[in-house]
């Protein structure tokens, strides 16, 4: 794994630490991370805060050509709300750790001419999978089915 899923992987492990959902991302430019962030939702009685969402967030406010030189590495493949955001500032391409728990929008990413690349690697599964075994009530309550 490189160091940029470790990093959003690390993201996601903090989520859950803090009772959250274990969901993580950090935006890279240049080979160095610039924004990092997990699902907040839970911690912060949000309805929006994805990691990819945190990870934006906390980057600051950017000029326009920074996110078009931009990849966005994400523990789980991004759902429509996050998707939209990563096609809104035109960021390029996005890491995927791993799509089998869920299938996000990436049909729609990649029509619209983002580059995807999927790792599905087994730490990532294996995080999200037992997270959604032990809180399914969460996870339901987040992007899973009711």
């Amino acid at each position: 794994m490189d160091s940029f899923m470790q990093a959003a992987l690390d993201e996601a492990r903090l989520g859950l630490a803090e009772g959250g959902i274990p969901i993580g991302s950090v935006l890279v430019h240049n080979g160095k991370i610039i924004g990092r962030g997990h699902n907040r939702r839970v911690q912060k009685g949000s309805t929006t805060l994805h990691g990819e969402m945190d990870a934006l967030e906390n980057a600051g406010r950017l000029g326009a050509e920074i996110y078009r030189e931009s990849i966005i590495y994400t523990t789980l493949s991004p759902c429509p709300m996050c998707s939209g955001a990563i096609l809104l500032y035109g960021i390029p391409k996005v890491v995927i750790g791993e799509n089998i728990t869920f299938m996000g929008d990436e049909e729609h990413l990649r029509s619209r001419g983002v580059e995807l690349e999927i790792v599905n690697s087994p730490e990532c599964v294996e995080l999200m999978a037992g997270f959604i075994a032990a809180r399914p009530d969460l996870w339901n309550e987040d992007i899973g089915e009711p």
